[in-house]
């Protein structure tokens, strides 16, 4: 069974990252590349972003453990606070940066390297909203007067906006998260401080401070509310026509339905994957109202935000499902 193609452009991803790096003032870039950086390919995309991304940022350990093993070198932040004792030693031996949130993550971690000899660099996390992950203000504070176990060292203090398209949710948010800011520094000394993702950077150049942590604009895309302006659509994904035919009855697909003309056209890609399963789409195929020759090759995929309209989700969802079981090919300009 021949897989779905997605083509990725490279170029297209390091035009989004200059672009959305222009717009920061100053500020170092953190790509977000968590989920197989949003289907597109974590490593290849990393590998891209050399001399455009300062850091990179992952969602999981072993993210960040298969970007070490694929050579990745440069500082990568773990956005999930570790959940095991395994995972906080994993990623103290790749040099991954943590990210703790409340007292029960810095006891975990502080467990996992007592005795080992080894430290972590840590990004503490702070409830500005969001109510995701992150200290509240007087856990935090508690933290602030007590300091971190030796085998931490605090580098970051970061929230993440929820609704940046509401100027005054964020100004609110913005303003909490410069007290923790403050408070933080006063106990730790200068840290990297970062609250803008992809609509921070959109909404204000006043929120982007150190550091700056796009993902959805790296693919090509605005989050809700902002719109795309200079970024460009980094993948498409395409398949081929496994069968053809005349309608002389029955239904389509699974589906009791009439075509409004005669030609069919069977299409090898389905809900499996990663398409969702709206109209005629079976598990590994979908039937389409048009002449087309077999094996032709059509483009299912060519702008998430189009699909996600269609299919009532966002263009989030769209990406890191739709190159599920795809070949990748890579390619610039």
């Amino acid at each position: 069974m021949q897989p779905c193609r997605a083509v990725i452009r490279l170029d297209a991803i390091r035009g989004n990252a200059a672009l959305l790096r222009a717009k920061a003032a100053g500020a170092k870039l953190c790509a977000v590349v968590k989920a197989d950086a949003y289907g597109h390919g974590g490593a290849m995309v990393c590998q891209a972003l050399a001399g455009v991304a300062d850091c990179f940022a992952v969602a999981l350990v072993e993210e960040g453990v298969r970007l070490r093993l694929a050579g990745i070198s440069a500082d990568i932040l773990v956005l999930v606070p570790p959940l095991s004792i395994e995972e906080a030693v994993r990623a103290a031996l790749y040099g991954l940066t943590v990210s703790v949130g409340d007292g029960q993550d810095i006891a975990l971690v502080s467990r996992a390297l007592a005795g080992r000899g080894l430290t972590v660099r840590v990004h503490l996390q702070v409830n500005t909203g969001m109510n995701r992950f992150g200290f509240e203000e007087a856990p935090f504070a508690a933290l602030c007067g007590e300091g971190l176990p030796p085998c931490m060292r605090a580098e970051g203090v970061y929230s993440h906006f929820y609704a940046p398209h509401d100027a005054a949710v964020t100004r609110e948010q913005f303003s909490r998260f410069c007290a923790f800011r403050a408070r933080a520094e006063q106990a730790f000394g200068r840290l990297t401080a970062h609250i803008a993702a992809t609509g921070g950077v959109l909404a204000a150049e006043g929120y982007c401070l150190d550091l700056v942590r796009p993902g959805i604009g790296l693919y090509g895309y605005a989050p809700q509310g902002f719109a795309r302006g200079g970024l460009r659509p980094a993948m498409r994904v395409y398949a081929q026509v496994a069968a053809n035919r005349i309608y002389r009855g029955g239904g389509m697909g699974y589906r009791s339905l009439r075509p409004r003309g005669d030609a069919l056209a069977v299409v090898r890609c389905g809900y499996a994957d990663g398409f969702f399963r709206r109209g005629r789409l079976c598990m590994d195929a979908a039937v389409e109202e048009s002449p087309r020759k077999k094996y032709e090759r059509v483009c299912v995929l060519s702008d998430a935000d189009e699909c996600a309209r269609a299919c009532g989700t966002i263009s989030y969802e769209v990406l890191v499902r739709a190159a599920a079981r795809a070949e990748r090919v890579y390619v610039n300009g």
